[in-house]
């Protein structure tokens, strides 16, 4: 029977939390920045302010916070070489940040680029050898993930020599940024999140939590074929994502499983909010399933190439809805962002934004598919829907804030 304690919390890293924060604030105003270039011109180059947007969401945000949670959760000594690696990896952040915009991939946003990586490396190196964790599952989903996560750089790696042989348009470079995007989605992050979810559940291992961890590793490598087939068609990559996604469906049931019981416990004690952003990413979750079950239909699978607004709102599905949901909830969760009116609002209107885009994005990924055309003032129902993704997280971080004033002022007064 499973035996519930509560972990006792202790203090994250307020400064740390606040620098994810504001990364993904600035990452979702430079979305909702491209989403305004839809409707009037604006001065910087799209392409280049893409490559800031995805850079800083997904290695300032994402990236940073898994970090934090890592060094939080699951070590106990060299916390300040553990600081220092973040400031010089949050110092590359910012790098990116200011290059990118202006020059796309230079001289200086690959100096930045490459710093991040090699810092990436140093963490995966040292926290290797600092986590001595006694539940096994849950070293081994966090191992798989930092595995998962370096495997991934292989493909920015061989970035520079596709481009000088072949181009930007040849199938090894596109395979390339596809084989670091899938690598980084559903190895990285989505281990990632899975090793904090059972930390936080105090998952114990077992028969069912072994085979699904080996099920998930399993599928995550055949699941590369689906975008490696766009690029590099062979009958048998068909076959091997078919068995990617029924190996992901069995893994998802073993999953479902083994958490049920501790859920359980979580929702009867948990605030409302904490609640609904569980169920929020463990849906987006479900959803990311069966819609990569689409893709074993051939004709469906081209249709996601052909049309961004598909891939988009998949990227986003993931980035937003599975891996951002959780991250919100653990903060949650571990009470280092605590509950108040502010707070819920600002989760609802991230949710609200999330959604809207999504179903938009949807909505027109199908009209284009029917050969409708474009929905009547798309773009700018899209821009104003992706208001409350900023204006949501802008929310959450003040709240925060406002909550590290509060306690300073708390103690003075004791």
């Amino acid at each position: 029977m499973f035996i519930f304690e509560r972990v006792k919390m202790t203090t994250m890293h307020k400064t740390f939390v606040t620098t994810c924060l504001l990364n993904f604030l600035i990452a979702a105003l430079l979305g909702l920045l491209l989403r305004y270039a839809f409707i009037n011109d604006i001065t910087f180059n799209f392409r280049f302010l893409t490559h800031a947007h995805s850079h800083i969401a997904m290695l300032g945000w994402v990236y940073l916070m898994i970090f934090t949670l890592f060094n939080h959760y699951f070590v106990t000594n060299n916390k300040r070489f553990y600081k220092n690696l973040f400031w010089v990896t949050q110092f590359a952040v910012v790098g990116m940040l200011f290059s990118f915009p202006f020059q796309g991939y230079a001289a200086a946003s690959i100096t930045f680029s490459t710093l991040h990586i090699l810092c990436s490396y140093v963490f995966v190196f040292r926290i290797w050898k600092d986590m001595k964790l006694k539940n096994r599952l849950i070293e081994n989903s966090a191992k798989w993930a930092l595995a998962f996560m370096t495997l991934s750089t292989f493909g920015v790696w061989c970035l520079g020599p596709a481009v000088s042989l072949m181009g930007k348009t040849s199938a090894f470079y596109q395979t390339a940024i596809q084989f670091f995007l899938h690598f980084q989605f559903n190895g990285w992050f989505l281990f990632a999140v899975i090793a904090v979810f059972f930390h936080q559940l105090q998952i114990q291992p077992s028969k069912n939590s072994k085979l699904f961890l080996r099920l998930l590793i399993f599928a995550t490598f055949c699941s590369f074929a689906l975008p490696l087939q766009w690029f590099a068609p062979h009958w048998s990559l068909f076959y091997i994502n078919v068995l990617g996604w029924i190996l992901q469906l069995i893994a998802l049931i073993y999953f479902l499983k083994i958490i049920k019981e501790p859920y359980k416990i979580i929702v009867s004690k948990s605030q409302k909010t904490i609640r609904l952003l569980f169920v929020f990413a463990l849906s987006c979750l479900v959803l990311k399933l069966i819609l990569q079950g689409l893709s074993v239909v051939p004709k469906f699978a081209q249709t996601l190439i052909n049309h961004k607004n598909f891939i988009i709102g998949f990227i986003h599905l993931m980035m937003l809805g599975v891996v951002s949901g959780f991250l919100f909830a653990f903060l949650l969760f571990s009470k280092t962002i605590k509950h108040s009116t502010s707070l819920n609002i600002g989760i609802y209107c991230f949710l609200l934004g999330f959604s809207s885009t999504e179903l938009l994005l949807a909505y027109q990924g199908g009209l284009f598919y029917l050969g409708k055309g474009l929905l009547p003032k798309y773009h700018l129902i899209l821009f104003v829907s992706s208001v409350f993704l900023p204006l949501g997280i802008a929310i959450i971080l003040l709240t925060y804030l406002r909550q590290k004033i509060n306690a300073k002022q708390t103690l003075k007064t004791l």
